[in-house]
């Protein structure tokens, strides 16, 4: 039972996958693989992958591998990929998009998830394998960045990520390579001249457009972002791609249990 009510509230009310700092503990990551064990790293190019149903396309970058400080950007849908692709570093950036929500690998079978077209495409271009084929010395980059929409939908996009990484990649949740990244849900300007504020959640935004109008500001003027595609290039690539000034936290174990306490 989770003993932190307030951020599993905070989730349920969709005001972003936060890190869930008082659970129950007793998990214990797989110890790494290493030495002639792991497997070597083999570097991949771009390509797309097409599936009975789906088609899932990698955005590979140039290069990837131990040392390159090659990064995953995992986002929802060929819109939003598009945007971020547009934005990214090819050198070092990669981007894979899903098309709907990921499946509960909690809940699935071990065939259904080995069969499931995202999870396909993303192990294999993590290169890693999953589960007891899991090697953490092969992993092709150095972060992977969950980056979706602010709104529910993109919650539970992270929370059922989360829970994939949890049952299925454990080390690599362990190894603090997975980040979720919060996109702004609105710009809110005071007035004219006025540095922009973009909070992250309804909530906020909707206690600073309060705070505004109790101090008798009357120009307050506001935009809500429909998704990725919906925000402004330069805020995009500001606060959800740079390196140096985006908006991120690292994924780990205990988040995941959170995940799995309220979606699983």
């Amino acid at each position: 039972m989770i003993d932190a009510p307030q951020s599993v509230n905070a989730v349920i009310r969709g005001t972003g996958f936060q890190p869930v700092v008082a659970l129950r503990t007793g998990w214990k990551p797989i110890p790494t693989m290493t030495g002639s064990r792991a497997p070597p790293f083999v570097p991949a190019t771009p390509y797309s992958m097409q599936y009975t149903n789906q088609r899932v396309k990698l955005e590979d970058c140039r290069s990837a591998g131990p040392g390159s400080r090659a990064e995953l950007f995992l986002v929802e849908g060929d819109s939003a990929a598009s945007s971020v692709t547009r934005l990214r570093n090819a050198q070092n950036q990669a981007v894979l998009p899903m098309q709907g929500k990921p499946l509960n690998a909690i809940k699935a079978t071990e065939k259904k998830v080995a069969g499931y077209p995202l999870f396909i495409a993303l192990a294999e271009a993590i290169g890693t394998g999953i589960g007891p084929d899991f090697h953490l010395a092969a992993v092709r980059y150095e972060k992977i960045l969950l980056l979706f929409d602010p709104d529910a939908d993109g919650i539970h996009c992270g929370a059922l990520m989360s829970m994939y990484f949890y049952r299925w990649m454990p080390e690599l949740l362990a190894s603090g390579r997975i980040e979720i990244i919060r996109a702004p849900v609105a710009e809110i300007i005071a007035s004219p001249g006025t540095p922009p504020q973009y909070p992250l959640s309804e909530e906020e935004f909707h206690t600073l457009c309060s705070d505004h109008r109790l101090a008798g500001n009357r120009q307050l003027r506001t935009k809500h972002y429909r998704g990725l595609a919906g925000i402004d290039i330069e805020v995009l690539s500001r606060i959800c791609i740079d390196p140096k000034t985006r908006n991120s936290s690292r994924l780990t174990p205990n988040d995941a249990l959170a995940a799995i306490e309220i979606f699983g």
